[in-house]
Order: structure tokens, then C-alpha cells, then sequence
């Protein structure tokens, strides 16, 4: 589905989980600082990072995004309206509670963190009550994950990959799964203020 109808939905959404890879952090750049500061739910990000680096997404978005931004933490509790980044080197999953949770577990499509671990225990921990955002990306990490999340009648987004600076991975979760709708960055972006709007967010 393309444009801005809206699924109907008989719940709010606690999560938005967003994932991707080469390209990513350019629409990160559009979709991080569009966040309404008023924002309910919170948002867990995975992108591929080299292993061996410290991350400085944080750094990077917490004077652009209105919300506040962390890397995440071991067993952090999981607080509303905060932006949570995977740290490099892990796998970040979504467990009762809700927390994160780090793992070391094998790399999935070559990468740790991959974006498929974290969508699938967000899937599994908020069903219906989770938004799923797939970008811009080189592999098809993400595609099974976002399609687990539309199984568990969560809302499904892929950046269109026409806007991508690298499509593979959007072309991936349009191949296997029926994506509730497939926007550019600033489409993604007033889709959840649209959300916002609603009192769904």
C-alpha cells in the first residue's frame, strides 16, 4: 500500500522498531527529528555498524531528534517516548518486561546487530501494538523480521525503494511480505505524525 490510509487498528502503538544499512542514516536524518516531542511510544533502532568503531549515533541525532536518545543497555528498562540505538558488535532484542537485551549470538545475514533478531522479539513481545520501519539497505536483513511483524498484526512500513540510495533491502520485504505501506522518508515521517495525531502513537 502506498499514500497515507491509515489500517484500521484496534489498539495504540507502544513501539516503533527501525532498521537498516547503507543508506539509513540519511533517512534517519528526515524521520528522527520529525518525531513529535510528545511521542508515546518508543523507538529501538538498528543499523549495521562496523564491529570494531563506537557508535556515535546518539551523539549525532540528540541535537536534531526531540526526544531523548541513548545507546542501548544491557536489561534497560524499555521507557515511552525515548530512542534507543543497537550498540555495534550485538544483537538487540525487545524482552518482557519490556527490556533490551544484548546478545552475542552468531551474526544473521553477516551482521551483528541484525535488524531481523531485534523485528522478530519485538514481534513476538507487542504483536499488534508494534510499528515496524525497514530503510534503505544492502542485504535482506529485515524482510523476515518485518514480515513477522505484520503476522502479529503490526504495522508494516518500507522505505520505497525508488528513494533508497541502496533498494536491496526494501525490494526484500516488498518480495515477502504485504507491507501495510511503502513510503519515501518524509512520507514515513508524516505517517507517524499522522499517527501521533490520532492519539495512536
Amino acid at each position: 500500500m502506498t499514500g497515507s490510509a491509515i489500517r484500521t487498528t484496534r489498539t495504540s502503538y507502544d513501539a516503533i522498531v527501525i532498521g537498516g544499512s547503507s543508506g539509513g542514516v540519511e533517512a534517519l536524518t528526515v524521520l528522527l527529528p520529525a518525531l513529535p516531542p510528545t511521542l508515546r511510544a518508543a523507538v529501538v533502532v538498528v543499523l549495521h555498524l562496523p564491529r570494531d568503531r563506537r557508535s556515535l549515533l546518539a551523539e549525532i541525532f540528540r541535537k536534531r531528534c526531540p526526544l531523548p536518545l541513548k545507546e542501548a543497555q544491557d536489561k534497560d528498562g524499555v521507557e515511552p517516548g525515548t530512542v534507543y540505538f543497537a550498540p555495534p558488535d550485538y544483537h538487540l532484542l525487545m524482552d518482557e518486561g519490556p527490556r533490551l537485551s544484548l546478545s552475542v549470538d552468531a551474526p544473521v545475514h553477516f551482521s551483528r546487530p541484525s535488524i531481523d533478531v531485534l523485528f522478530e522479539s519485538a514481534a513476538d513481545l507487542y504483536g499488534p501494538r508494534l510499528v515496524g520501519i525497514l530503510l534503505s539497505g544492502a542485504n535482506e536483513d529485515g524482510a523476515q523480521g518485518l514480515a513477522a511483524i505484520h503476522a502479529a498484526g503490526g504495522l508494516a512500513i518500507v522505505q520505497e525503494p525508488a528513494s533508497a540510495p541502496m533498494p536491496t533491502m526494501p525490494r526484500a520485504a516488498l518480495a515477502c511480505t504485504p507491507v501495510d505501506h511503502t513510503l519515501p522518508p518524509a512520507g514515513i515521517a508524516a505517517l507517524l505524525a499522522q499517527l501521533h495525531h490520532q492519539s495512536l502513537l
